[in-house]
């Protein structure tokens, strides 16, 4: 089971403690003071949906940022974590917001001054190093939260709800957007370790290992790489859960006009088709759920609770869905790619 199920998604994490007696409380409620965060890495995720979500949080106090190219305006700003934990001893949190690459080295110092981390996804650049933050985490006692955005979209646990328990005929899952709309410029993404398409490639495998009903399995594909660059700009890739549904991903990061983020799930009982990455739900052409984004808002709910219940959520599927299609898919050579 996930520990996603055991303390619902759905939920936020209560904000507000009171006490009505005793010798601290008095007879008078109290406010759980906010925890007291740091952001590494001043980049467009960061801008687009941390800032603004902890802005506006009443879990969380930002306190300071780290970022070698940019600052927060009106907080202090340090151009290393170490510099930054060095000057505010009193940070209870580290929200990492870098590349993959080199993210091991961040949460592990991290973790070693006795914080709190989230990482941003992918959590970072291959699975053993996650893994062995994870046990960091575990042995000095701290949270450690590898987050899926995706996962926490409005509509994702209704599909999950509905699929449980359901005989899957066939999946389809399509997930084909804009690079030059959402990472301009970022050249890191197409180094190895970048992921290339994969970068939103794996939100959808994020999805797709919550809510469908069984494990699956990548048993062929094909991944589309620029002769210019080191990571895939497409790919098709074919999975089969254990009863042998057939589940067929296919990515593009070519795609202009409409962005395409979906997953249809033909069952004995009818088709789910969950559309918008996660924001739309139809069973049949009749919507179910359909409601703004609010991903990062329940991703630092979260956070909140894992910190303060000092526990950890690590959960590395997409990621090794991720790592077995550059193992076992076939690579193709395709026409150079400039950003």
């Amino acid at each position: 089971m996930h520990e996603l199920d055991l303390l619902g998604v759905n939920h936020p994490a209560p904000r507000r403690r009171r006490s009505t007696g005793g010798l601290q409380g008095q007879g008078r409620a109290f406010v759980t003071p906010p925890i007291r965060i740091g952001i590494v890495g001043v980049g467009k995720i960061a801008r687009d949906q941390h800032l603004p979500v902890l802005g506006a949080s009443a879990d969380f106090q930002l306190v300071a940022s780290a970022s070698r190219n940019a600052t927060v305006e009106g907080l202090p700003g340090y151009p290393s974590l170490a510099e930054m934990l060095d000057a505010h001893p009193e940070l209870e949190a580290v929200s990492l917001c870098t590349p993959p690459l080199g993210r091991w080295e961040l949460a592990a110092l991290a973790l070693g001054r006795g914080k709190h981390v989230m990482l941003e996804k992918p959590p970072g650049a291959t699975l053993s190093e996650v893994e062995d933050l994870r046990v960091l985490a575990e042995r000095g006692g701290r949270a450690l939260f590898a987050t899926w955005h995706s996962r926490f979209a409005p509509c994702v646990e209704a599909a999950r709800s509905w699929l449980a328990g359901r005989r899957l005929v066939s999946v389809r899952i399509d997930w084909r957007e804009d690079v030059r709309r959402w990472h301009p410029g970022q050249a890191w993404i197409w180094e190895p370790g970048g992921l290339g398409v994969f970068d939103p490639g794996i939100n959808a495998l994020s999805i797709a290992t919550r809510i469908l009903p069984e494990p699956f399995f990548l048993k062929e594909g094909v991944l589309r790489f620029p002769e210019n660059r080191a990571t895939p700009i497409a790919a098709d890739l074919l999975f089969q859960d254990v009863r042998g549904v057939r589940i067929d991903l296919g990515l593009d990061w070519l795609q202009t006009g409409p962005q395409t983020w979906a997953v249809r799930v033909e069952t004995e009982d009818g088709v789910l088709l969950l559309s918008g990455g996660g924001g739309r739900l139809e069973i049949d052409g009749v919507v179910q759920c359909e409601a703004p984004e609010a991903e990062y808002a329940r991703l630092y709910e979260r956070f909140a609770r894992l910190v303060r219940e000092r526990r950890s959520d690590v959960d590395l599927s997409p990621l090794r869905h991720v790592a077995d299609a550059f193992m076992l898919g076939r690579r193709e050579t395709v026409a150079p790619f400039e950003d």
